[in-house]
């Protein structure tokens, strides 16, 4: 059996445990728990069936782990794995008929999805495929995945010590100020964690990359359509952001969407401390 066979009926299996799941707790945020846990499994069944001995497919495999990790911890602490549904769905199954939703539940967010999650990792398919020597490009791809590792724990930690300030100003009875997150590095991107997120596996395709000589490789597929999903993931969440802090469009006017920049002129509340 190949390595390419047994990922995807792993990813087949999740997908039908999402897919239930998601009926019977009425909860469609399952993918959610898994996002940061099938794609580790994904690249280490490359390494192994490599039997551990090809380098840059280790590497490729304990980035990968350490990005699990990372995001497994952000996710849990805000307390993804105790039945709490990603509040965009809510939204979007108040605006659907049931039969509408539960369309959408099975061919995007599960479907969809779970294909991404596959295909994101498959740059350690073109590793495989092509077992060439690990060399210096390899280390500063690594180098630069751990940078982009740190941005995303950095720009994380900022968005949830500033959400610990809002939920100690509501409790005191003050209205907080800001209303959201927009110092740190949120002064320079607004999703600034969208940003560093999509740069890791832009990395992870360019280590299958190197392997093949050749940036000309079917498997970028997986980071190209996983950046089509964070753009369309920043203009439904930044419409409802829109809709609760009328201030955001301000916000948006004078900040970066995505990529890092030098923020336009303009009123920056001061820093939490």
């Amino acid at each position: 059996m190949t390595p390419l066979l047994v990922v995807i009926l792993v990813a087949s299996a999740a997908s039908a445990f999402s897919w239930i799941a998601s009926l019977v707790t009425k909860d469609t945020s399952w993918v959610d728990r898994l996002w940061s846990i099938v794609p580790v499994v994904y690249v280490w069944i490359f390494a192994v069936a490599a039997g551990l001995a090809d380098a840059r497919l280790i590497v490729m495999a304990v980035l990968v782990t350490l990005w699990g990790a990372r995001l497994t911890f952000n996710f849990a602490r805000k307390g993804g794995y105790t039945g709490v549904e990603d509040y965009r769905w809510a939204v979007l199954r108040a605006r659907m008929a049931p039969w509408q939703f539960q369309l959408f539940n099975l061919f995007f967010i599960v479907l969809y999805q779970m294909a991404l999650l596959v295909l994101i990792t498959l740059p350690a398919l073109t590793a495989f495929e092509n077992p060439t020597p690990f060399g210096p490009l390899d280390v500063v791809l690594a180098l630069l995945f751990l940078g982009a590792l740190l941005g995303e724990t950095v720009a994380d930690q900022q968005q949830w010590t500033f959400h610990a300030f809002k939920r100690a100003e509501v409790a005191a009875g003050r209205e907080p100020s800001p209303r959201f997150v927009q110092t740190g590095l949120w002064r320079f991107s607004r999703h600034p964690n969208f940003f560093f997120e999509q740069a890791q596996w832009w990395l992870i395709f360019l280590f299958g990359a190197v392997a093949a000589g050749t940036v000309l490789v079917w498997t970028v597929a997986g980071a190209a359509l996983l950046t089509l999903l964070f753009i369309g993931s920043t203009i439904f969440t930044e419409w409802i952001t829109r809709g609760k802090y009328p201030e955001y469009a301000e916000y948006q006017a004078r900040v970066s969407p995505i990529i890092p920049w030098v923020p336009r002129r303009g009123r920056v509340t001061a820093d939490i401390r």
